[in-house]
């Protein structure tokens, strides 16, 4: 990834949490518990998936820095959905948990010098070391893909509707 492409990378990851807040200005709060199927995640689960995921992933992103070489935390996202049941945890907090973590790790990333993004950490779940700009890959598309499952899911509950 080239400086010009990091940059736009960098771009698309700070504008998650407006993306996200527009999503949800136009997606019925009486549909936030609608579940497509059992195992798939409402919007409100989607809300405090993206939370606790952002709180890791800032993380991850400060140890990228700080301390390369460094293991780093996996979490099982569907473990963590059902054991801290996130239907009962507040969708308002965890947004401004997200929105606050998001703007502080993006005004980190807009200040670091080009060699930073060689760094790497190693993640359990991963064979190889995992580099900083294969985080930013994942982490500036990770709201986009959410938003693409709300609508989804939003499109789901019309149609259970009619």
């Amino acid at each position: 990834m080239d400086a010009a492409q990091r940059k736009e990378k960098i771009e698309l990851y700070g504008r998650g949490y407006d993306q996200l807040s527009a999503t949800l200005d136009n997606i019925p709060k009486e549909m936030w518990q609608f579940k497509p199927e059992p195992t798939a995640w409402s919007v409100h689960e989607i809300i405090i998936h993206l939370a606790d995921s952002e709180t890791n992933s800032s993380l991850r992103a400060r140890q990228f820095v700080a301390q390369p070489g460094a293991a780093v935390m996996a979490f099982d996202q569907d473990v963590w959905a059902n054991k801290l049941d996130y239907h009962q945890q507040d969708w308002q907090d965890a947004l401004e948990i997200l929105r606050l973590t998001r703007k502080s790790t993006y005004e980190l990333l807009i200040t670091l010098p080009e060699d930073v993004w060689t760094n790497s950490v190693i993640h359990p779940e991963i064979d190889q070391p995992f580099r900083f700009e294969r985080w930013l890959e994942i982490y500036s598309g990770h709201i986009p893909s959410h938003i693409e499952q709300i609508n989804n899911n939003h499109k789901l509950w019309l149609a259970s509707q009619a």
